[in-house]
């Protein structure tokens, strides 16, 4: 199977670190014009280059600013349409689990703004565009959290994960008429950001030592993994998928 998304404009959203940059390098490797943003302007920059036949241009943006989302698509649509929205960022904005109680409203918004919220504004921008072309790709990467429980612990996390996914669902539904695909890729836990990474230092040295042993593949993932499925739902193979959730994450989800 040959993937190659040349004369295609990609835009990834949470570019910056793990997931976010290796679905970036996976679009250009194939021949794709790939516009990445993240908040994190420093961290983004040096993705700029190209890549065999594609092409990289960074920029930041805030996935919680319509007015960020609405320029930025602006930019990288150019006289045309993105073809392909992949949205990634999210996470869990520096937060540990807390007792509901403890919970302030300002910390479950947080989460919920650049898990969902942040998604939600993305496929609105572009949305536009995809209909007037006849044809689009939304992927977002939601999370084993969204299909199941967290391992964070988070319950604003596993909500709005959950509620990412049913945003796909419903979305796929109403966008299926003009041509556009929606759906999703939930990976496994993979420690690819500083969050994640502090959360794995949290367990103890045999829980970790134990946990590839609990995945059927017995290894951990890696955010390659996750950009692999990512190019087959946003290739014409995935033509007739849409409103689907696909768990990459080693074992049969359970």
């Amino acid at each position: 199977m040959l993937i190659e998304f040349a004369r295609r404009r990609v835009m990834v959203a949470g570019a910056a670190r793990g997931i976010g940059r290796a679905i970036v390098k996976a679009f250009a490797e194939r021949g794709a014009t790939v516009w990445a943003g993240d908040v994190l302007a420093e961290e983004i920059a040096p993705l700029a280059s190209r890549a065999g036949s594609g092409v990289v241009h960074t920029a930041h943006l805030d996935v919680t600013d319509p007015t960020s989302i609405e320029r930025f698509v602006a930019t990288a649509a150019g006289d045309g349409a993105i073809d392909i929205l992949v949205y990634v960022a999210g996470g869990v904005r520096g937060q540990t689990a807390q007792p509901i109680e403890g919970v302030a409203p300002q910390d479950w918004n947080a989460i919920v703004d650049a898990n969902l919220t942040g998604a939600f504004l993305c496929a609105r921008a572009v949305a536009p565009g995809m209909k007037r072309a006849g044809r689009g790709r939304i992927v977002t990467i939601s999370s084993r959290a969204g299909l199941v429980t967290s391992l964070t612990g988070i319950a604003s996390y596993a909500a709005a994960k959950h509620g990412q996914v049913g945003l796909v669902k419903q979305l796929a539904q109403e966008l299926g008429p003009f041509g556009i695909n929606v759906n999703s890729v939930a990976p496994g836990f993979m420690a690819t950001s500083p969050d994640y990474e502090r959360q794995w230092a949290s367990y103890s040295p045999e829980f970790r030592a134990a946990f590839a042993e609990h995945i059927a593949m017995r290894r951990m993932g890696t955010p390659e993994d996750i950009a692999y499925a990512v190019m087959f739902l946003a290739s014409d193979y995935a033509s007739w998928i849409t409103g689907q959730v696909l768990p990459v994450t080693g074992s049969p989800l359970v």
